[in-house]
């Protein structure tokens, strides 16, 4: 590609990159390694930072450089380049300047005030951020107001082409599917929890990464560190991190969250060499990549096959365990459980959470709900939905750090997108691996992930969504092969106690 592309645009488009993984590489030190007293400073820094980088979008020469190779009528992987860079540019230049340094420095000091209040601090400080989240996200929509909704402005940043007029009737489906059978599961006698341990921490990080690395993903460009709420983060093609979190007492807590981030960064390490430098180097849409990351976690992370494999490597590290068997393992990690916490949640709960907060987004940003109501409007969801209330704002509303480090709007359908999704490129690999359960359990994970790699991964931004799914699954976006693989397990589990 490089070679069809003239070299002053690929080096403009080189600077923009390499500010956006100073700005990541910032964004991580200050979720995992950062002092407290770091904070004023690292929000001044990452605005600083950030107004740098959209001064380069903003160039007319960058402009000038685009035009000029839009001129050569490229096509290939070159068309391709110049078809997202164009949707950059053009998004860039709605948004001014001054915009983008105060809504990252807003974003720098409302993590610290969510972290704080996390661990007993004032709430009404973190209610006056919100608040002012709130007018950032409304005026960033502003610049866009050709739009049908607020939030399809920001939807965009993550999700592009998904509206709000796609994506309520999508929700609204799943959601009434999802509730009868949230009641009907959840019913069922829980299987016993895995033991409780204690485990120690030290010990729990090495066993996850351990499975992480079978999986595929490569430790000689990444790395593994605890923070208070997981993901993964992109610096450059030969770095690329995930963070996890571990409880002493439930093994599994830095499992799934260590092999879900494990996910994320194998689809960014597998992204295709030759895209590095350029936008195309990086997934595809906030729900293609979830959709990987909850492929891993739960189509096998979450299998009897997995499981198989996995449990003596566990039981050698954890005593504990030495009671277990596969088919016990298999069921306490699938029970299915109304609960208040989201990234706890099982494979059937999981999107009624995430309908939730989507729902909220829409309210807030239409006006029909204020920031300081939402405590209440959750509760009552969460009752509606799924059955459970609050006991404090650490388990409701301040639970998910998106609303306190970024926008009201376009935070959470990405991860019901990819629910949806796995479940879509899941079964079109198995259909073209044959017996991928019997791989599984024999510990080769190196078939599946070269069928992602091949299908997803190398492609990185370089297909629209849309004709990425229908080349890899041979259809597009569809709910029902998700509603047809939960079926298919837990009926089975459900039935069989």
């Amino acid at each position: 590609m490089n070679s069809d592309v003239a070299a002053p645009l690929l080096s403009r488009l080189q600077e923009i990159e390499d500010l956006g993984g100073a700005i990541s590489l910032l964004t991580w030190d200050q979720s995992v390694k950062m002092p407290p007293g770091g904070a004023e400073a690292r929000g001044r820094q990452l605005a600083t930072l950030g107004r740098l980088r959209h001064e380069r979008w903003l160039d007319p020469g960058l402009e000038r450089d685009l035009a000029a190779a839009e001129r050569e009528a490229a096509d290939g992987a070159a068309a391709d380049l110049l078809r997202v860079v164009r949707h950059d540019l053009e998004r860039a230049t709605r948004v001014p300047n001054d915009y983008v340094a105060r809504s990252a420095a807003h974003a720098a000091a409302s993590y610290e005030a969510w972290l704080d209040a996390r661990r007993g601090g004032a709430v009404e400080r973190v209610v006056g951020m919100l608040e002012r989240t709130l007018d950032l996200s409304l005026e960033y929509a502003g610049f866009f107001p050709e739009v049908a909704h607020p939030a399809d402005a920001l939807i965009d940043v993550a999700d592009e082409g998904a509206t709000v007029a796609s994506l309520r009737p999508l929700f609204g489906r799943l959601r009434d599917e999802l509730v009868p059978r949230v009641a009907a599961w959840s019913a069922a006698p829980p299987a016993p929890p895995l033991p409780a341990g204690p485990f120690a921490v030290d010990e729990q990080l090495a066993a996850a990464l351990e499975l992480a690395q079978a999986f595929g993903y490569d430790v000689g460009r990444g790395r593994q560190d605890l923070t208070a709420h997981p993901f993964a983060i992109r610096f450059a093609h030969g770095d690329v991190r995930i963070t996890t979190r571990a409880k002493v007492d439930d093994l599994t807590e830095v499992l799934f969250s260590t092999l879900h981030e494990a996910g994320h960064a194998m689809y960014e390490q597998g992204v295709d060499l030759r895209l590095e430098g350029t936008p195309l180097a990086e997934g595809a849409s906030a729900g293609v990549h979830e959709s990987q990351a909850r492929l891993w976690e739960n189509q096998v992370a979450r299998s009897r096959a997995f499981w198989s494999f996995a449990l003596p490597r566990l039981q050698h590290r954890f005593p504990a365990l030495a009671a277990v068997d596969v088919e016990g393992a298999f069921r306490a990690v699938n029970r299915v459980q109304r609960s208040l916490i989201r990234t706890d949640a099982d494979e059937v709960t999981y999107n009624l959470h995430v309908i939730v907060r989507f729902d909220l987004e829409l309210e807030l940003l239409e006006g029909r709900l204020a920031v300081r109501d939402l405590a209440d409007a959750w509760a009552e969801r969460y009752a509606a939905d799924l059955g459970v209330a609050p006991t404090g704002a650490v388990d409701g509303w301040l639970q998910d750090v998106h609303w306190f480090a970024g926008t009201i709007g376009g935070s959470f359908q990405g991860y019901t997108l990819g629910n949806v999704l796995s479940a879509q490129f899941f079964a079109a690999a198995a259909r073209e691996l044959g017996d991928v359960e019997a791989q599984m359990a024999a510990g080769d994970f190196a078939p599946l992930r070269t069928w992602l790699t091949e299908n997803v991964y190398r492609h990185g931004r370089s297909k629209p969504v849309d004709r990425l799914v229908r080349d890899a699954t041979g259809g597009a976006l569809d709910v029902e092969p998700y509603l047809a693989y939960l079926d298919r397990k837990f009926e089975g589990l459900a039935g069989a106690r």
